[in-house]
Parts: structure tokens; sequence; C-alpha cells
């Protein structure tokens, strides 16, 4: 069970995320000699519940795996307390390529064909720890199998339990929207091409304006979705609620590898939130964080000593 208070993120889809470190650009068809690897239990949740842990913040995994995977073990070595449920199959590989310059290729397998008894599973595991969480995470892709409503039929159940924050793309992330009116998170984080394919906007031209993407972002609020935390990499976040929008700048980062840096992002605005932090506080906490992930090689996750909030600039932006 969660510990009263916990961040409860829910990864149904998990992976172990291989990362191969290239010691020059990548060259199609070529042959490489790896720099160096790396190995750790991964998925957008598995990396928001190590941030929470690097922080000090009370978190619990809710994942389909079983209790003796090593995927597991690794996960409770990492001191993160873990809820697993009866998986479809074995847990899926995704592979990352990094070159010197931060460029980074993502090769995502599917993951285990699942069945609608698994995702019930899933999501009573979910529905029973979101009872004592703070924060309810839906993080990620669903596994082959999944209805694509799976995270759009939870909001529901989870509506007066615990605040929800979502994180996912491509059909999950359409069907979220598409029931925005029956019942909607309390945080919706995308990126700027997540952003354009629900509302219709350019991504490119959303990743070069901050003020387009808070009118884009605040069609969600119109309807419902109480803040909408967009990431736009080296340009920043945006966050958009009720009460006004706000564009973050990061200072000029060394970047790495640009995987995990979007869910530290996440964590950094919800470490604010747990704290009762100002909304444009928790914005520049997201940015920073999201920084500190892109600064660190592999699925690097942050922790505070890595953070460096003074170096965000944060400005108002106007919605209409």
């Amino acid at each position: 069970m969660a510990a009263t208070g916990a961040l409860v993120t829910v990864t149904a889809n998990p992976s172990i995320d291989r990362t191969l470190v290239l010691p020059g650009p990548l060259d199609r068809g070529g042959v490489h000699r790896v720099e160096r690897t790396t190995s750790q239990a991964g998925g957008k949740g598995i990396n928001i519940s190590r941030a929470a842990v690097a922080a000090g913040v009370p978190t619990l995994a809710v994942l389909p795996a079983r209790d003796d995977d090593p995927f597991v073990e690794e996960v409770a070595r990492a001191g993160i307390p873990c809820h697993p449920c009866r998986p479809a199959g074995s847990i899926r590989v995704n592979l990352t390529i990094t070159e010197p310059d931060g460029t980074t290729t993502k090769l995502n397998s599917p993951g285990a064909l699942s069945d609608d008894t698994h995702m019930a599973e899933l999501a009573d595991a979910v529905v029973r720890e979101a009872r004592d969480a703070s924060w309810v995470v839906l993080a990620g892709s669903l596994p082959p199998g999944a209805a694509d409503s799976f995270y759009a039929d939870l909001l529901p159940r989870l509506h007066g339990l615990a605040p929800v924050a979502v994180d996912t793309s491509d059909a999950p992330l359409t069907a979220l929207v598409a029931g925005l009116g029956h019942c909607a998170p309390q945080l919706m984080k995308p990126n700027a091409e997540e952003l354009a394919s629900i509302t219709g906007g350019d991504a490119l031209a959303l990743e070069a304006d901050p003020a387009l993407v808070a009118r884009h972002a605040a069609e969600l609020v119109d309807r419902g979705v109480a803040h909408v935390l967009v990431t736009l990499g080296a340009a920043g976040a945006v966050l958009v609620d009720r009460t006004g929008a706000w564009h973050a700048s990061p200072a000029p980062t060394t970047v790495l590898s640009t995987v995990g840096a979007g869910d530290s992002s996440l964590f950094g605005f919800l470490l604010g939130e747990i704290r009762g932090e100002h909304r444009a506080d928790r914005l520049a906490l997201a940015v920073a964080y999201g920084s500190a992930a892109a600064a660190l090689p592999g699925t690097g996750i942050p922790g505070p000593a890595d953070v460096d909030v003074s170096r965000v600039e944060v400005r108002a932006l106007a919605t209409t």
C-alpha cells in the first residue's frame, strides 16, 4: 500500500532502458564502437518515482510485472516501493542511442500483448492506491491490446480520490482529450508535438512561440484541465491555468541526453505543488529539473543537488 501522501506513479508499459553512448555522430548503415552502455528499469512513471526518491518525496510505483521479476527487484533496490500487477508477458526493452552533441535516437519496443483482464487488474490496483495519494501520475504509452481509452476511463474512477496528472501521447492522448467533457485531470503535460496533435496547431510554430503555445494550451483549460504544462525542450516550458500563463526559459545547457527530461520536468512541477509554491515557481522548478536531466548521460534522473532554479527566467504570457 502507498504511504499516506505518496506520489503514486502508473507505468502501464514499463521498459528496460538501454542506452548506447557513441563517441561520434551516428552513421546510418555504418559500424560503430560504443563508448559505454547503461541499462536500468524505466518507463515514465518509474522515472518520476526515481526523482521522487531522490527528493525525499514518498512514492509508489504501480506497474505490470511479476513479483520476482529482476525489473521489480531493481526498482526496489532504487528505494522505490512497488505494487506489481499480473503482467501479460516479459517487460519490453527500449534502446537509446546518444551522440556527443546530445542528439538522441530512440528505438522503443511495443511491449507484451495485454487483454482486458490484465488492464482491469492494473486499473483496480491504481484506484486502491489512489485513496492515500498526494497525486496519481498516469504516464507513458499503453501496451498492445490495451484500449486507447484506458487513461480516459480511469479518470472518473479516480475523481475525488487524488489529483491526477497525465503524460501520454498518440491514441491514448487523443482518447483522453475526447473525454474531457466527462472528467478532466488536474494536470496534463504535452510537449509541442503532442499539443499540436490535439489542438490542430503546428509543432514547429509552437516550439518557436511560447505565446502561441499558451493560447493552444488555454483550449484544454477551457475544457476543464486545471493546469497544462507544455515542455518545449531547449525553449523551456509554458504553464497555463485559469489564473494566467507563464513561460520559463532555462539557462544554456550542454545536452548529453534528452531521455527522461520531460519526466523530470513533470516531477519538478509536482514537487513545487506538493511544497505549496506559487504556480510560476512550480514552472521554474519544472524547467530546472528538465534542464538538469538533459545534462546527465543516459536515462539520468536528477536529484535536488543537480537542480538550479536560480538560472531559470519566468515571464507572464497573454492567452488571448
